[in-house]
């Protein structure tokens, strides 16, 4: 598609800032709303509630301006649905959902889905661990630590976390401990029994070494327009039912495991700190990260990005080890409650609002080729 082209149908001074409806869609909202702009969530049926009516702008109540409800969210992909987005002028900001109610078509949302959008459309492939330049494939260019992988299971030496993509929900994955083979391969046997996953899923699946420490994810964004890093926010999973297993005491925990499937499903975030020293490790990381993305996915990492971290303890001090890359939008909103972006500019800014700021700024400085893809 021909951004430029677009963009010269566009009235710049009507823009809408448009997102799927689910993962971080209101938080997208609320900053645009901030900024001045009008915004769009793209819902399906039976998901629109939230939307159309409990965050429906009603004056100075609200965020979302307008919704279009779709009968599936893939019918996203159909040239009169984004006829209906181009003539509202929309900029599309992406999320975790978008790709997987997409069913991860990478080649669809790079070639068919006309919308301007912010962030480098095609970099989201990189999450996709079957891939043979994803995010492990990054990192490595870029210098990062990540956990020791093994590709055959019969050289499982430690403790591991094996992740698999589950057979009946494919943005879900399904996790499970191993310390050496032949655990590996009992679990493997009740799990394929049990259906969680297929043998041709599992040929997919990555072994890596289970890091001990402290979860924190750091949330930068990056401007093309600025050329600056900025850390917005930090903060943590809270995933079930590990969570609840863990709540349990001790001598029970065994026996418990034992009759349920313990899962690691996302089911919301806390926003939490780290030691002031670490921020320079912090930020070396993520300056890492931004330069391998622009040598390796021009033109790089545009917005906002997350990398999922373990600290780990010491001798000789402490480290980071980068479990995850999410290079878009984060789902975790709770991030503008930690200190980071108030440090920067006075105030608590959510990712949402960073983004719109972006927008803005490249409206005045006539710099859409540098936010838009």
């Amino acid at each position: 598609m021909n951004i430029s082209s677009t963009l010269k149908q566009y009235n710049l001074k009507k823009l809408t800032i448009s997102t799927l409806g689910s993962h971080s869609a209101l938080d997208v909202c609320r900053g645009a709303k901030n900024e001045g702009f009008s915004t769009l969530v793209i819902t399906e049926i039976g998901r629109e509630k939230t939307y159309e009516k409990y965050y429906k702008t009603d004056g100075k109540l609200g965020c979302v301006d307008e919704t279009l409800t779709l009968s599936k969210f893939s019918d996203l992909l159909k040239p009169g649905v984004q006829k209906q987005l181009l003539e509202k002028n929309c900029i599309f900001v992406p999320n975790r959902s978008f790709e997987a109610y997409l069913n991860f078509n990478y080649e669809a949302i790079e070639n068919d889905f006309n919308i301007p959008m912010f962030g480098n459309r095609q970099l989201l492939k990189i999450e996709e661990r079957g891939r043979a330049e994803n995010q492990y494939y990054l990192l490595e260019k870029s210098g990062i630590k990540y956990p020791k992988q093994f590709k055959d299971p019969k050289d499982i030496d430690r403790l591991c976390l094996v992740k698999v993509q589950e057979k009946t929900r494919n943005f879900e994955r399904a996790f499970f401990l191993a310390e050496n083979y032949q655990d590996y391969k009992k679990q493997v046997d009740e799990k394929l029994k049990q259906g969680v996953f297929t043998e041709e899923q599992l040929k997919q699946a990555v072994i890596e070494e289970f890091i001990v420490g402290v979860q924190v994810n750091f949330n930068f964004f990056y401007s093309p327009i600025s050329d600056r890093l900025e850390l917005l926010g930090t903060d943590m999973r809270r995933q079930t039912n590990i969570e609840g297993l863990l709540k349990i005491p001790a001598a029970y925990q065994n026996e418990v495991s034992k009759k349920i499937n313990i899962k690691y499903e996302e089911a919301g975030h806390i926003a939490v700190t780290v030691l002031e020293s670490m921020l320079e490790k912090t930020f070396e990381l993520g300056e890492k990260f931004v330069k391998a993305s622009q040598k390796l996915f021009s033109p790089g990492i545009i917005g906002p990005f997350a990398l999922q971290s373990i600290i780990t303890a010491g001798p000789p001090k402490k480290d980071i080890i980068v479990i995850d890359i999410s290079p878009r939008m984060p789902g975790s909103p709770g991030i503008s409650a930690t200190p980071y972006s108030n440090y920067l500019y006075g105030q608590s800014i959510s990712v949402g609002q960073r983004v719109a700021m972006e927008i803005k700024e490249a409206i005045k400085l006539k710099n859409f080729d540098k936010i838009l893809t």
